[in-house]
């Protein structure tokens, strides 16, 4: 057997999108599937050194790796009228360089915040810290990501929604893009497209299952809030539209890649559905 090797968020929505997998539901011929959770700049960070075959990344790293990685269609997330939060402690005014805890520079949502607060002091930290270090006055802000969102402490309060900055600086109804999953180049690319189907199918028993699979996620304590919040948390983010990336989807991708470019975080700006894999090969092999 075959072992590969899956790297992917701590966080609820890529457990739920992936452990369909990890409890045997979903099987590739031949491949044995493991997982690997960490905190996704971790991920971000070894995807810019080519470590893991498949991994989940911030959509706003992809142009830094497009040579080296595809995306892939699935297991998307996105945020449709919500998304990160820009948190501070209740009743305080932030200064114009405030200083603020984003979870790494290379995810989605701090590319956003360098973009609309360029004066901010930034600290990077690993997301799970980032609510603590607001309440202790470490720093003024922070943006939370993941199950954050719903369950901080009610000494804090939103300052901004990164939804907002996103429709402010797209200037369009568009899906905000997070995160979603990439595949090493070096691999057959027939192999690759039967990862990609396999995965694809995984998010969509997933979600056929849902109610079944989230019983067996808090049962083996694999995510860390409860069911009430567990499940709202997954029509966030492991919805009907993590399954594969629509038109539209595609679309937002594309202008959180011009903006990059327009601010300088990117050399170009490049259109996603290039980068995917031509799942096309496999029909003309075939034909």
């Amino acid at each position: 057997m075959k072992k590969m090797l899956i790297a992917h968020s701590p966080d609820a929505d890529d457990i739920f999108m992936y452990y369909a997998i990890k409890f045997g539901w979903i099987t590739m011929d031949g491949v044995e599937f493991d997982n690997l959770p960490l905190d996704i700049e971790t991920l971000n960070v070894e995807a810019l050194k080519g470590t893991y075959d498949i991994t989940a990344i911030s959509f706003a790293l992809y142009p830094h790796i497009k040579e080296e990685y595809a995306l892939l269609r699935t297991a998307v997330s996105f945020g449709e009228g919500y998304g990160p939060k820009l948190i501070k402690r209740k009743g305080e005014t932030l200064k114009r360089n405030f200083r603020v805890a984003l979870s790494g520079k290379y995810t989605t949502n701090a590319m956003l915040f360098r973009i609309a607060y360029p004066d901010a002091r930034i600290t990077y930290m690993n997301f799970l810290e980032i609510e603590d270090a607001v309440k202790n006055g470490d720093v003024h802000a922070g943006v939370l990501i993941h199950e954050s969102i719903l369950t901080y402490h009610d000494t804090l309060e939103v300052e901004r929604e990164m939804w907002d900055i996103w429709q402010e600086l797209a200037g369009k109804d568009l899906p905000l893009p997070l995160g979603g999953m990439a595949i090493r180049r070096s691999l057959p690319l027939s192999a690759a497209i039967e990862y990609e189907k396999t995965l694809t199918d995984a998010v969509q028993v997933a979600r056929d299952r849902k109610q079944e699979l989230c019983d067996l996620l808090l049962e083996n304590n694999l995510v860390r809030i409860d069911g009430p919040t567990l499940d709202k948390y997954l029509e966030l983010y492991a919805n009907d539209e993590s399954v594969e990336l629509s038109e539209l989807q595609y679309k937002a991708i594309d202008k959180l890649y011009e903006l990059g470019y327009q601010h300088g975080f990117y050399d170009q700006a490049i259109h996603a559905e290039d980068y995917t894999i031509p799942r096309e090969y496999s029909e003309l092999r075939n034909s």
